[in-house]
């Protein structure tokens, strides 16, 4: 009788710890039949007809194209970093912020009272030439020069006052800045004959005042503020900082650490204010009357960018309305937070603000390139104020180097980034005469001031000006910066995607990441196999079974293999 086929051992019919499919076929064929990806078993099941299939390729190719570029499109705009801005309402109370009041009256120091008349008389002589007007009779009293060691200065009289040639037919007046050489000019053109003059003359002005001492006397006006409350209560002298301003005088910075009970005027710092203009420099000066500009605590305030003016004789009434800005960091700009630090030696001891550190940045390159610092602001250890006596071309070098600034050609710019919190007020504003014509008599009387003649002063003749500031509200905005895209936004747009064109979830991508492993693993079993049997010893002759002998197809275990190959094979 016939042998049976031998069988195999009962452990060898169970299921391995890991199997691989014998074939790459097998391996896809199990694959698209048993996935939860839509479309893959069309591959299979139509396997018969082979257009179908075709088909069903080519959507299940194009579907998967279509998905990756979309993907690509998805991460272009993540890597962006783009955000949208949320304005948000909040209602607390709030500190009442800095005001800084100047009486726009710049002093005469004592020490350069000669310099300062040589430079009127100059001043006088040029205006003379170019209008045939002298204003010697209306210029107010020098007043007696102190006895005292001046510094040694000589009025550069190259820099004068003159027409000069006219652009597009407009006539232009101003003054030239040359290199030290005289080759290189560059004109300081004006088409306004007023801003021409008070330009000239606060050239010469600084170059006067950068030769003074750093610790020389700068008065100031006890009388410029009359009276001062808030909410009902009385200033005190500890609530103002004094300073002065080159162009814009006596300054008095209000900084008091009351918080704001309530909105509305009946809350409010009300000031008396004095506008004279005593002893004044009428070419530096051509305004009367006060700047003000209201900035949050403990930052400097820089009155020419955003100070505004008060007219005497008028009853002025500002209420403030806080915005709030909250910008986000890297990698979706660049902000400076409490914690961080910026690439520039600031050069004030107060917060920091943009505007402080493009300041910083100038005047440190300024000395750099220019050997000296501008008289406006502070100066960096070691170095020396700009003045022709000592750097005769320095004013050709600012010339260049602030064109460059207001170009953005110099890196302060980007060595400069905005706070990643600031705090903004807007400002309305609402005036009336005062006081009125029917009480001036009594309120200047009460104030000290001198009697009128005239039993209806203008407000043009009353030197005196009140300021009322309180919050409009104590709600303030806030305007965060959020991302577009964060990551738990990403991965959603990502499954919203895969989903439309798949169907599927997430476990259908963790099915395809177990296919590439399968396949990774089949692919170095065969390289094995391969590499073993190249390297063994010659194979004998093997007989092919019969077809009826041949083992069945299936999934073959990670640790068996057929036709053995030589020693040191898996």
């Amino acid at each position: 009788p016939q042998a049976s086929p031998p069988t195999l051992p009962e452990e060898e019919h169970g299921e391995r710890l890991v199997e691989l499919h014998a074939s790459f076929r097998e391996l896809v064929t199990f694959f698209c039949t048993n996935s939860t990806i839509h479309g893959t078993i069309r591959l299979v099941c139509s396997s018969q007809n082979r257009l179908k299939t075709a088909s069903w390729g080519l959507l299940l190719a194009g579907a998967l194209g279509v998905l990756y570029w979309q993907f690509a499109l998805l991460f272009e705009q993540y890597w962006r970093y783009p955000v949208i801005m949320t304005v948000s309402v909040h209602s607390e109370r709030k500190l009442f912020p800095s005001v800084t009041l100047c009486d726009m009256n710049p002093h005469r120091p004592h020490l350069a009272r000669h310099h300062l008349r040589v430079l009127d008389d100059f001043a006088r002589e040029s205006i003379y030439s170019l209008y045939r007007f002298n204003f010697s009779d209306s210029m107010d009293a020098l007043g007696a020069e102190v006895p005292g060691p001046e510094p040694a200065f000589h009025l550069d009289r190259r820099i004068r006052l003159q027409r000069l040639r006219p652009l597009d037919g407009q006539n232009r007046v101003g003054f030239k800045l040359c290199n030290s050489t005289g080759g290189d000019c560059v004109e300081r053109a004006y088409s306004s004959g007023v801003v021409a003059a008070r330009e000239w003359y606060r050239f010469h002005y600084i170059n006067i005042l950068a030769l003074l001492p750093a610790a020389h006397e700068d008065s100031h006006d006890s009388h410029f503020v009359f009276s001062c409350r808030y909410d009902d209560r009385d200033c005190h002298a500890q609530h103002f900082q004094t300073s002065h301003h080159p162009t814009y005088g006596s300054c008095y910075t209000f900084n008091g650490v009351w918080a704001a009970q309530r909105p509305g005027v009946t809350h409010r710092i009300s000031l008396v204010l004095r506008a004279e203009q005593l002893d004044h420099l009428p070419l530096l000066s051509t305004k009367a009357g006060i700047k003000v500009m209201i900035h949050p605590q403990d930052h400097t305030p820089f009155l020419e960018h955003q100070g505004f003016s008060i007219r005497p004789g008028t009853e002025t009434t500002i209420d403030i309305r806080e915005d709030e800005v909250h910008r986000l960091g890297s990698p979706y700009g660049q902000c400076m937070d409490s914690t961080g630090s910026v690439d520039v030696q600031l050069l004030y001891n107060t917060s920091y603000t943009r505007q402080a550190c493009l300041v910083s940045c100038f005047q440190h390159l300024m000395v750099e390139t220019c050997s000296c610092g501008y008289f406006f602001y502070p100066l960096p250890a070691g170095a020396e104020y700009c003045s022709y006596m000592r750097h005769p071309a320095w004013g050709h070098c600012f010339h260049h180097l602030y064109q460059k600034l207001k170009t953005h050609q110099l890196p302060c710019t980007t060595r400069c980034p905005r706070p990643c919190r600031e705090s903004s007020y807007k400002l309305s504003a609402g005036t009336s005469r005062w006081p009125s014509s029917t009480s001036a008599d009594w309120v200047l009387a009460v104030l000290g001031e001198p009697s009128r003649r005239n039993p209806w002063p203008s407000s043009a003749s009353i030197n005196l000006a009140k300021v009322n500031i309180f919050y409009q509200e104590l709600n303030y905005r806030t305007v965060d910066e959020t991302p577009v895209y964060s990551v738990p936004q990403l991965l959603s747009a990502m499954g919203s995607l895969w989903s439309l064109w798949f169907g599927s979830s997430v476990l259908s991508v963790v099915e395809v990441l177990e296919l590439l492993l399968d396949a990774i693993a089949l692919t170095l079993l065969l390289c094995c196999r391969w590499l073993c049997g190249s390297r063994g010893q010659p194979r004998a002759a093997t007989r092919v079974h019969p077809p009826s002998q041949r083992p069945a197809s299936g999934p073959v275990a990670a640790d068996t293999t057929s036709n053995a190959p030589g020693p040191g094979c898996l």
